[in-house]
């Protein structure tokens, strides 16, 4: 059974630049965008699993969804696509912000309203280039999630396992994804916490700090203010942009504080305009723990 809602946003919406930040990398089998430009999703909700489906056109953003969860993903899409965001609360300070803005008219913040869904990928981020982290998230939700549920014509998708179920992945699998036993551990230590209404508390579990926390509050609860700090590229980005010179994150935050409350609104402007795109240093090298 497909569960469906239309509703028009009132504003302009870059559907694909506001949802994207959900997908982790190329081949993310969590999440497909199709040639009719609409963009699909395989979520584990509290429901259980669903697919979503959302598409634009002419000021109408149309969700379609099926599974058991399909009913939540319905009535959670215009949070997804921006709905409870306020990008007018942003007050540029300086011209390659207000450039910045220009750029990306119809950005808005994402709310997933899932925490464990943000959580998982974000600590395997930590400290490993993205291509590193997007390799173990394939092989470990293509392993371990469930087939999506969905009409035959859509894109093959994976829903990823629940909470509970990461706990139960064998330690020479997260070896064979290319996970090392400091974010092996982290994510199955976690997997014993109902995180879901505890974001702001998530640095309390062990193996879990700022940039974590700030990665998983900005895709789950939309956070406009989310500082990774401890990020490798975003104090040169940031110090680039704002003062002509790359930071530490001391130097990032201080020049951010005027835009307290927006900080994260700022970071994700700038990532986006690639301000920084001519001056980046040498790329660093994607581990591979599968041959150790």
């Amino acid at each position: 059974m497909t569960v469906e809602r239309a509703w028009q946003p009132g504003h302009l919406l870059d559907l694909h630049g506001t949802v994207g930040v959900v997908r982790r990398g190329a081949g993310d089998p969590a999440y497909a965008r199709t040639p009719d430009g609409a963009l699909w999703r395989a979520v584990h909700t509290p429901d259980g699993p669903g697919t979503l489906r959302l598409r634009a056109a002419g000021g109408t953003v149309v969700a379609q969804a099926w599974g058991r969860g399909a009913h939540w993903l319905v009535e959670h899409a215009p949070a997804l696509t921006g709905a409870e965001d306020d990008p007018s609360a942003l007050v540029p300070r300086h011209a390659v912000v207000e450039r910045a803005i220009a750029a990306s008219p119809g950005l808005r913040l994402a709310r997933t309203g899932r925490v464990w869904e943000a959580l998982v990928p974000a600590v395997l981020e930590q400290k490993v280039v993205g291509a590193e982290a997007w390799r173990a998230w394939r092989y470990l939700v293509r392993r371990y999630g469930t087939v999506a549920p969905g009409p035959d014509a859509m894109p093959e998708l994976r829903v990823p396992p629940p909470r509970a179920d990461w706990a139960a992945i064998p330690s020479w699998e997260w070896h064979r994804a290319g996970v090392e036993p400091v974010r092996m551990r982290t994510i199955v230590g976690a997997s014993a916490v109902e995180v879901e209404h505890r974001a702001q508390r998530l640095a309390a579990l062990p193996g879990v700090g700022p940039w974590t926390v700030a990665e998983v509050t900005g895709r789950a609860l939309g956070d406009p203010d989310a500082v990774p700090v401890g990020d490798y590229h975003l104090p040169r980005i940031v110090g680039t942009a704002l003062v002509g010179a790359a930071l530490d994150d001391a130097g990032m935050l201080e020049v951010l504080e005027p835009y307290a409350g927006q900080r994260g609104r700022v970071i994700r402007l700038l990532s986006r305009a690639g301000v920084d795109r001519e001056r980046r240093g040498p790329r660093v090298s994607v581990r591979d723990y599968r041959r150790l």
